[in-house]
């Protein structure tokens, strides 16, 4: 990038979660092109793409036929609205995603991203236990430290208070629980099966505690992202949808992340063996190469909003836009073709043991996660855990590894959302030689970091 385009960048491109003032003396980094699991930066060094975007790209960069697809349909049919209306394309994609996904999951209400997703299953739920005779229906739990976007609500069921403070007050009526972070388990550390129960009955606690009559959802991901790529225990989730059906509580799986592929299933919930009320979905349902989201409901819960006289008074201008359609159309019949997602379930414990040679480093405390998304924890002392202090997340973290990661060919996240880690979510593409490339780059760099404590 020039001198000139880089100012122009920092004077009028506001980057998301960007610290502007990092910028003011340094260029901005600028991807101009990707291929494969590679992008391309303006001065032509090719880097490893070890987030997949952000979660997004699945099936890999450069895939021309969805391009090709986004064309075809934007010159048949640019834009319509699902307001009251129908489209092929939707209609389409509604039900492939209603056959894909688990159980009586058959309704299927677009967005165009995860945040807004989160925000209409919030808002149903509210809704359908009005309808159904209790009103008084309105909070939701959900799990320390867990991430679930940015607007108002999906923010107010966020669990990072750092993330929320700048925007309070924000909704009431969110409730946090702890998450499924056994490296520091408070009980039961040497015991996943036990830990798992107590987690799990840390729900049913809360809802007591607020009043079964009170709460409407109970919000998780698969794998929670925020944190560090936190597994569930084996029998949480059984445990988790056993509680909800005994309150009357809808339990909402939010895949923005853990949906297409990035488990190794096209649902999540589905590596976990649960049937959630409403999935909410986003990123790799068209691999990054169009905008869209969904909430995908229960007939259950669908059913009280077919009645006579009744709506959902909710929608979104872009959300079901035809040529994200087309294009997660032709997405979901790439992975089908290429088997995407059992390549996953085939590499995953390989790239999981590719990572865990990084456990000799002294910095490395815990390696974590499934399918194709991992966290590594970053820690000062292995024996203790522990963790960074503020001073040295801003010098080790934010001051060295984030661009040292990148100027060494790996583009992925280092962060503080809980405790220091770095997350890899490379695209499902992704193979031994890719893994191999990955753990160097994490060696060498980590290694440089340690020394900096």
């Amino acid at each position: 990038m020039s001198a000139d385009l880089s100012k122009t960048a920092y004077d009028h491109l506001w980057m998301h979660f960007s610290r502007m003032a990092d910028w003011a003396d340094t260029p901005v980094p600028t991807i101009v092109r990707g291929e494969g699991a590679y992008i391309y930066d303006d001065r032509g060094r090719r880097c490893i793409d070890g987030l997949s975007g952000l979660f997004v790209v699945n099936a890999g960069h450069g895939r021309r036929e969805l391009a090709e697809t986004a064309a075809r349909q934007a010159a048949e049919l640019a834009y319509f609205p699902v307001w009251g209306y129908a489209h092929p394309r939707a209609v389409e994609l509604a039900e492939r995603l209603a056959h894909l996904a688990p159980g009586d999951l058959d309704k299927v209400f677009f967005t165009t991203g995860g945040g807004e997703a989160v925000e209409t299953a919030w808002k149903l739920a509210k809704q359908y236990h009005k309808l159904t005779g209790n009103p008084g229906k309105y909070k939701v739990i959900s799990r320390a430290v867990a991430y679930h976007g940015t607007p108002h609500g999906a923010l107010s069921i966020t669990g990072l208070p750092a993330l929320k403070a700048p925007f309070e007050p924000l909704v009431p009526g969110a409730f946090k629980v702890p998450n499924t972070n056994i490296y520091r388990a408070p009980v039961h550390g040497d015991d996943p099966e036990a830990f798992g129960r107590w987690a799990a009955d840390q729900i049913e606690q809360q809802i007591l505690f607020e009043g079964p009559d009170t709460v409407a959802a109970v919000f998780l991901e698969p794998v929670q992202n925020a944190g560090g790529c936190f597994p569930p225990p084996p029998g949480y989730f059984p445990r988790v949808r056993e509680i909800c059906d005994r309150y009357g509580v809808l339990l909402v799986s939010d895949e923005v992340i853990c949906a297409f592929g990035r488990l190794g299933t096209t649902f999540g919930c589905q590596k976990f063996g649960y049937v959630p009320d409403m999935i909410t979905c986003a990123k790799g349902m068209t691999s990054g190469y169009s905008p869209i989201g969904a909430c995908i409901v229960s007939d259950r819960v669908a059913e009280p909003f077919y009645r006579a006289g009744t709506s959902f008074l909710h929608g979104y201008t872009f959300g079901g836009h035809p040529v994200s359609a087309a294009v997660a159309l032709a997405n979901l019949d790439l992975f089908d073709r290429e088997e995407l997602n059992q390549g996953v379930l085939d590499r995953e414990a390989d790239f999981l043991a590719t990572l865990s040679r990084l456990r000799d480093l002294p910095i490395v405390g815990d390696v974590r996660g499934n399918g194709f998304f991992y966290g590594i924890e970053l820690v000062k002392d292995k024996a203790t855990k522990e963790t960074f202090t503020e001073e040295e997340t801003e010098r080790v973290l934010y001051g060295f590894l984030s661009r040292a990661l990148f100027e060494n060919g790996l583009y992925c996240r280092a962060d503080d959302r809980g405790d220091p880690v770095v997350q890899l979510a490379p695209p499902l593409i992704a193979e031994q030689g890719l893994f191999d490339e990955i753990e160097a780059i994490l060696r060498e760099v980590l290694t440089q970091a340690w020394a900096k404590l």
